[in-house]
C-alpha cells in the first residue's frame, strides 16, 4: 500500500475548506487546470478546428440531401419523348402528332416541343459551339411535365405513341435510380467523415486530459490526502473541458455558418455565369435551410458533450489505474 493510500481519510469525511476554495476554480490562473495556459489555448484551437470541420460536413450532407430531393422531384415529374428523323417521313408532322397525343393524355400538365435549334443547343456542352449539325439526324425533343395530382398511365402513353414509329418515350427511371444511388453514397461518405472527425476530437480530448493529469499528479495526490474523492476530481475536469467544448464548439459552428453564408452570397453573385449555373444545378442556391443551421447547432452541442464525457471517463480510468 502506498503512502498516499495509507493516509487518505475515509470517503465520507467532509472537507469544508476544499469545497469553499476549489483547486480547480479561481479565474484565469488556477492550480490544476489553467484555462489561459498554452496547452489550454491549443486545445481550444483544436476543438474549434474539429467543430468547424464537423459542422461543414454536416451542412454539406444536408445540402446534398436537399439537392437530391430536388433532383428526384424534378426528374420524376418530367417525361421526354424523342422523335427521330427518318427518310420518307415528315418529322414536323410526327412531332405535331406526338404532341397532340401527349396533350390528350390524362395527368400531363404541360407539353413543350423543342425546336431543332434548341435541340442542337443542348448538344453544345458535349460537341462544342460552332459545329454544323444540319446534315445529322438530330432527334426532336418533347418534354412532358406531370401534374401534382394523378400520375399519367405510362403504359397507355407508350401504346398510344406506337402510332408514330419514330417516337420513343423515356420516363427517366434509370436516371432516378442513379441519382438516388449517388446521393445516398455521398450522404453516407459525409456521415462517415463526420464520425471520424468527432472520433479524432474525442481522442485529442483524452490525450489532453491525460497530459494535464500527468503534469499535475502531485496536486491530485494532495487533493486525495485532504479528502477529495475521485468523483470530485472527475467532475471538476468535466466542468473545465465542458467550458472548453462549449467555447470551441460555438466558435467552430459560428465559423461554419459564416462560411455557408459567404458561399451562398457568392453563388448568388455567380448565378449568371456558367460556373454559377453548374453550382445551382447541383446544390440549388447553395444556401442552408433551417434544418442545416439546426444541424450545425446540434454538432456544436455534441462537441461540448464529447469533451465533457471523454474527460470525465479518462480521469476515472486514470485514477483507478485502468490505463
Amino acid at each position: 500500500m502506498s503512502t498516499t493510500e495509507a493516509v487518505r481519510p475515509p470517503a465520507s469525511a467532509s472537507v469544508p475548506s476544499l469545497k469553499r476554495r476549489s483547486w480547480f476554480k479561481g479565474g484565469r490562473g488556477t492550480a490544476l487546470l489553467p484555462e489561459s495556459s498554452l496547452a489550454g489555448r491549443a486545445l481550444v484551437i483544436v476543438i474549434v478546428i474539429m467543430a468547424f470541420l464537423a459542422s461543414m460536413t454536416a451542412g454539406t450532407v444536408q445540402l446534398i440531401a436537399e439537392a437530391s430531393a430536388g433532383w428526384t422531384s424534378s426528374v420524376a415529374r418530367e417525361l421526354t419523348i424523342q422523335v427521330r428523323p427518318r427518310q420518307g417521313r415528315d418529322v414536323e408532322s410526327d412531332v405535331r402528332r406526338v404532341a397532340d397525343i401527349a396533350r390528350r393524355t390524362q395527368g400531363i400538365a404541360d407539353v413543350r416541343v423543342f425546336s431543332r435549334a434548341e435541340g442542337e443547343k443542348l448538344l453544345e456542352p458535349w460537341l462544342g459551339a460552332g459545329l454544323s449539325l444540319g446534315e445529322l439526324p438530330v432527334p426532336r425533343l418533347i418534354v412532358l411535365k406531370t401534374g401534382s395530382g394523378e400520375m399519367p398511365d405510362i403504359a397507355r402513353l407508350k401504346a398510344d405513341l406506337g402510332a408514330v414509329p419514330t417516337a420513343s418515350l423515356d420516363d427517366h427511371r434509370l436516371w432516378l435510380g442513379r441519382l438516388a444511388t449517388m446521393a445516398n453514397a455521398l450522404v453516407f461518405i459525409g456521415l462517415v467523415v463526420l464520425a471520424l472527425v468527432l472520433t479524432a476530437m474525442g481522442l485529442a480530448i483524452a490525450f489532453a486530459t491525460r497530459g494535464v493529469m500527468a503534469g499535475n499528479r502531485e496536486i491530485i495526490d494532495v487533493l486525495h490526502l485532504v479528502g477529495a474523492e475521485d468523483r470530485y476530481i472527475a467532475r471538476e475536469f468535466q466542468r473545465h473541458f465542458l467550458r472548453l467544448g462549449l467555447k470551441g464548439g460555438a466558435i467552430g459552428g459560428g465559423l461554419a455558418i459564416l462560411a455557408f453564408l459567404i458561399a451562398g452570397y457568392l453563388s448568388r453573385r455567380w448565378i449568371a455565369t456558367p460556373s454559377g449555373d453548374q453550382i445551382e444545378a447541383l446544390f440549388g442556391a447553395f444556401a442552408l435551410g433551417p434544418a442545416g443551421y439546426l444541424a450545425i447547432l446540434v454538432i456544436a452541442g455534441i462537441v461540448a458533450m464529447i469533451t465533457a464525457v471523454v474527460s470525465r471517463t479518462t480521469v476515472f480510468r486514470n485514477l483507478r489505474g485502468q490505463e
